[in-house]
């Protein structure tokens, strides 16, 4: 096996999947498509309380002072948004959604919903970052065979709905997971377990942003908080060691 090999099987996965929802959402309804959305939302929901229930880990609790499991989030979340809206990211990603779109064509809308929506729930969590990260050590591609059984369904249903704004998330997904097998190949093991945990706690709130927004309920700038998955780690290695 060559390193990098489990990333690319998951954006063929990714791909396949979303193929396989554009041939079938052709002929699904806008209100069975509408109810698709919503049951998106809710499962997109579940995996950011998935996600943030690591904020709970024995190892991480343990490994900062009393409290700081929240407050290093809430750190995390205040800096990386102040950095995400200086370099105005939301719309730098939407900007290039936009470009995409123009490219392969496909509705506004819902290529830009489904290009955002899609690139965050597939590059936030655990598995990207340990999968990758194993993956460019040597170690076998099994996390990340396992996350790409569950993108193929996911980019399957989302497609559905949102069409090729999905298959192309790919682009930064690949980018994303391969600058972490980068990472793993060149300087081993660089995160310890209770930085992951609050990368994974803060990667749960912004799962959390796409489920108000895939349901409706409120259009959250989550691209501009996407800086926090950087500064978690190291507020929780600035908690561990100074605080």
């Amino acid at each position: 096996m060559f390193h990098g090999l489990g990333t690319l099987i998951n954006v063929l996965a990714i791909a396949a999947g979303g193929s396989i929802g554009m041939i079938t959402g052709g002929r699904l309804n806008e209100r069975t498509k509408s109810l698709i959305t919503d049951v998106l939302g809710c499962i997109t929901l579940l995996a950011a309380a998935d996600a943030a229930s690591s904020l709970w880990k024995p190892s991480f609790v343990r490994a900062l002072p009393q409290g700081w499991t929240l407050l290093g989030t809430l750190f995390a979340m205040i800096l990386g948004g102040a950095v995400g809206t200086l370099l105005n990211l939301q719309d730098r990603l939407e900007g290039f959604g936009e470009k995409l779109r123009n490219r392969f064509g496909g509705d506004e809308r819902s290529f830009i919903s489904g290009f955002m929506a899609a690139t965050l729930l597939f590059a936030i969590g655990p598995l990207a970052i340990l999968g990758s990260i194993s993956d460019g050590m040597g170690n076998g591609i099994t996390q990340l065979a396992l996350k790409s059984t569950l993108d193929f369904f996911a980019a399957l249903a989302f497609a559905s709905t949102f069409g090729v704004g999905v298959i192309a998330s790919i682009i930064p997904v690949g980018i994303y997971q391969g600058s972490w097998t980068t990472v793993g190949y060149f300087l081993g093991s660089v995160m310890t377990d209770y930085q992951v945990a609050a990368m994974t706690v803060t990667g749960g709130l912004l799962l959390f942003g796409i489920s108000l927004r895939l349901l409706n309920i409120k259009h959250m700038r989550v691209g501009d908080l996407l800086p926090s998955l950087i500064f978690a780690p190291i507020v929780a290695l600035v908690a561990h060691q100074f605080i």
